[in-house]
């Protein structure tokens, strides 16, 4: 009887462990998101400042506008993104969709000079923010690349964006 009574204590304290365990490996992700820029003369629209995701030779260390993340690569699930924007002249927004690849063209309207985020396949965003303002986004997001990215016009093709990695 105390044979048996140890067995059944033994297989729920198990199952109590693997439960917790299963319960720390889904956990929420939060990803502080600062969106950035140099001030107000940062959306230039000259070639040597353009440098939307994909461009061949586009040198990142020129951008006078981006978005910093506190992590790059997180894992799959709920992910809460705390985006802040740390302007403090320009308004700025954080936009999300899923990409194929780091190197992924997004569909520009250069008519209107930003992403045409239908086509993107957005996700979701934190609309626009004033300087010095914050959001919150959460999304349930799968294995596979995404990009984050201002969509303000002007605020993609200058640099605002960046490559998330969401692993299994």
């Amino acid at each position: 009887m105390i044979s048996k009574r140890r067995t059944i204590l033994t297989f729920a304290f198990s199952l109590a462990a693997l439960s917790m365990g299963a319960a720390a490996q889904a956990a929420d992700t939060t990803i502080h998101v600062s969106l950035w820029d140099k001030g107000p003369d940062s959306v230039m629209m000259d070639e040597q400042h353009q440098m939307a995701m994909g461009m061949k030779g586009a040198d990142m260390m020129m951008a006078l506008l981006g978005i910093t993340v506190d992590t790059e690569t997180v894992p799959a699930g709920t992910v809460t993104f705390e985006v802040t924007n740390d302007s403090k002249d320009i308004i700025h927004e954080m936009v999300v969709s899923s990409i194929p690849s780091a190197d992924t063209v997004l569909p520009y309207s250069a008519d209107m000079n930003k992403v045409d985020e239908d086509a993107a396949g957005h996700l979701g965003e934190v609309a626009e923010l004033d300087p010095g303002k914050s959001g919150t986004l959460t999304v349930d997001m799968t294995p596979g690349l995404y990009v984050l990215y201002c969509n303000i016009p002007g605020h993609f093709m200058g640099g605002m964006w960046k490559v998330l990695t969401v692993t299994p």
